[in-house]
């Protein structure tokens, strides 16, 4: 698959940052892989920060006549293992309702479980108790999608990221404002900021404020729930941009939740893709688009647009809805749509295994999915 670069959009105001390259609406990788950008922050060779292992979370659908009887549930996440490791960004991907940001509020303990284990730095975080919940807390963070409802209107933006100082033990003022204002140029945004409130900030601003809070108490980790989707497409860049570079400033990991596979591309080291609450394949980044082995994943790629007139690339349009979390098919859950799936699909759930070189796939035949297809064609008239 060939990549095509384009220029991004000039910065915003106070980032500092130099006009960078964007692909297909995404961040520039400076042309290194995914390996080279996990060893240039001291990530290669470290052991799991986060393992997740068979976490599942079921809402129960409730009804009658008082509600209260229990009619079924809604699978939001349903079996899902995988680890980061200490220095990366883990992309999680897949379509509206597939569960990306349901698993992101489980790992952070702000939904709970309905069975599995999420362990950080070796300790279960569903086994702690209230005072050591919040000092982990301390080490993970998150930056959510909304910049407009994550911030509270009535506080001032010093009010805002300097919470989580006072709440873990910072009480003189003047010590916890001048670390607010260190954070805020950190992210580009003027000193002079901090007694400004949410509303007189645009969506960029205010979602590099949400980036400050997050780094206020210098976690380890930080859950990035579609940080760019609310974001003008001249904005995105510049925020992504920052992401990474405080990803290299403070030796960040990432668990970076999106939907949009091209911005997944340049900033993560792997990339898992979710399909109706399941982990359908998960590999390194650059593997997986180059050489993806699943045909959802496959059909997500073909999608990306590609900034070069000249180049035609293979689009595979799936058919049909995507199924119920509440209801979902039986076999492997991707066989209603699937263009390759024969009888053994809908009666036998595929395991995520090992396809070559810790490439794991969920999928019967795996080793049949082909690259995408691109081509040039023949110059048109003169």
């Amino acid at each position: 698959m060939t990549e095509q670069r384009a220029t991004a959009a000039p910065t915003d105001s106070g980032t500092g940052r130099p006009k960078g390259d964007t692909a297909a609406g995404g961040v520039t990788s400076g042309g290194q892989t995914s390996a080279q950008r996990t060893a240039a922050r001291g990530g290669s060779g470290q052991g799991p920060l986060l393992e997740v292992n068979d976490l599942v979370k079921h809402f129960d659908i409730r009804g009658g006549l008082l509600g209260i009887s229990k009619l079924g549930a809604v699978r939001a996440v349903d079996g899902v293992s995988f680890t980061v490791n200490e220095g990366e960004t883990l992309g999680l991907v897949g379509e509206s309702g597939c569960g990306k940001t349901t698993l992101g509020k489980v790992v952070l303990r702000l939904l709970p479980p309905t069975s599995g284990q999420v362990s950080f730095e070796g300790k279960s975080l569903f086994d702690l108790k209230a005072r050591e919940l919040k000092a982990a807390r301390r080490d993970i963070q998150v930056v959510f999608q909304d910049p407009y409802a994550s911030l509270n209107p009535r506080m001032s933006v010093g009010e805002i990221v300097g919470e989580g100082l006072y709440v873990h033990g910072m009480s003189n003022k003047r010590e916890r404002e001048s670390a607010v204002r260190d954070l805020l140029k950190r992210v580009g945004l003027n000193q002079q900021h901090i007694h400004r409130y949410p509303h007189e900030f645009s969506g960029g601003q205010r979602q590099r404020i949400g980036i400050a809070r997050a780094l206020a108490l210098r976690p380890k980790f930080i859950v990035c729930d579609e940080p760019v989707s609310a974001l003008d497409v001249s904005i995105q860049s510049q925020v992504l941009n920052l992401l990474s570079d405080l990803q290299d400033e403070f030796q960040l990991t990432y668990l970076f939740i999106a939907h949009n596979l091209a911005v997944v591309k340049h900033l993560s080291t792997r990339v898992g893709v979710m399909y109706l609450g399941k982990i359908v394949e998960l590999s390194d980044a650059d593997e997986l688009y180059r050489s993806p082995a699943h045909p959802y994943t496959k059909a997500l790629l073909s999608a990306i647009p590609v900034p070069d007139p000249t180049i035609r690339r293979e689009r595979i349009v799936l058919k049909g809805d995507l199924p119920s979390p509440a209801n979902p098919p039986s076999g492997c859950r991707f066989h209603t749509r699937c263009p390759m799936a024969q009888e053994i699909c809908k009666t036998e759930e595929p395991p995520l295994r090992d396809v070559g070189g810790g490439h794991l796939s969920a999928c019967h035949f795996a080793e049949e999915v082909t690259p995408l297809e691109v081509r040039r064609p023949v110059a048109g008239p003169a």
